[in-house]
């Protein structure tokens, strides 16, 4: 799965039209190139690739503008790829950090479904380390490789577990909730 793919799936959808350029600013205004590694040209290859393949309808209203919206199949996809990311835990961050920034799209109650999905994942990853650690033998210094993966689910597991609670105390307007980002077409004109 591709951060890039669903942060750009994710911001056309925000405006419910949005123009390529305003796609990047959005994105580098977020620090995207740092935690996720979305580059202008990444960007430009998504909206491309993702029109191909019938997620995005392009427009070119504008003279010199193209702008984009989100398809019934771009829907699909983007929420497929937002509850992925959420439920999965990955090695790579920018996964979970482009579902964190399309977080209020989905309601309350299916964000901590997904989350304890992850919670329970990342328990077992964290369990089935330990176990590793305890059991190994030869050679004595691959024991740190799964103390690594021991500490990093467990990390991960607590982290999840802080933001299961923040959900279900109210934080964030999350999507069908008053002033939520959620709904497609709903984010203000940020430029």
């Amino acid at each position: 799965m591709s951060a890039t793919r669903l942060l750009v799936l994710g911001i056309v959808r925000g405006y419910g039209r949005a123009h390529g350029y305003r796609v990047g600013s959005d994105l580098l205004s977020w620090g995207a190139d740092e935690w996720a590694n979305v580059k202008w040209g990444s960007i430009y290859h998504a909206l491309r690739k993702l029109t191909a393949d019938g997620f995005l309808l392009d427009r070119d209203e504008v003279p010199g503008r193209t702008d984009y919206e989100l398809t019934e199949r771009g829907e699909a996809e983007f929420q497929r790829l937002l509850r992925d990311a959420l439920r999965r835990p990955n090695p790579r961050p920018d996964l979970i950090g482009a579902a964190l920034a399309m977080l209020p799209s989905l309601p309350r109650a299916d964000a901590v479904r997904l989350l304890r999905e992850r919670l329970a994942a990342l328990e077992e990853t964290r369990d089935k380390a330990r176990a590793q650690v305890e059991g190994w033998a030869d050679p004595p210094h691959v024991r740190e490789l799964f103390g690594l993966w021991e500490h990093t689910a467990a990390g991960g597991a607590e982290w999840t577990r802080g933001l299961i609670q923040r959900l279900e105390a109210g934080a964030y307007p999350m999507a069908g909730e008053p002033d939520s980002p959620g709904t497609p077409g709903s984010w203000p004109d940020l430029l």
